[in-house]
């Protein structure tokens, strides 16, 4: 992954922690206060025959931690694209497969070159 500069890298970065933290505090929210914090008026509430309190405490906070992860991915990949470094599942096709060799050379050389400057 490479940025054009090094302010779109910062900027990334600080969106990428911005939605960390907030997921982190909706599963915070959820596991600690539903299940600790506020379980007495919840367990006001029955669902499927369980106190919403215990059922929070059991389950809902691993059920909300799954979704949270779903939620990451999608947005994750939403910030991917917007900063152009997003990263295609299918590799590139090649069309002239005798250009095969040239190709790695120039890549194996940029590769060289970079690691002489001093990139990655």
């Amino acid at each position: 992954m490479s940025f054009e500069s090094k302010q779109k890298a910062s900027d990334y970065w600080r969106e990428n922690l911005k939605l960390m933290f907030s997921l982190l505090v909706v599963w915070f929210v959820v596991s600690f206060g539903c299940g600790i914090l506020f379980v007495d008026e919840l367990n006001q509430i029955r669902m499927g025959g369980f106190k919403l309190g215990f059922w929070f405490a059991q389950q809902g906070a691993i059920y909300m931690f799954l979704v949270l992860i779903f939620v990451y991915v999608y947005k994750m990949n939403q910030l991917d694209k917007k900063y152009g470094v997003y990263e295609d599942d299918e590799p590139a096709e090649q069309t002239n497969t005798a250009a095969a060799p040239e190709v790695q050379q120039s890549h194996a050389q940029q590769s060289q070159a970079q690691q002489l400057q001093g990139g990655h």
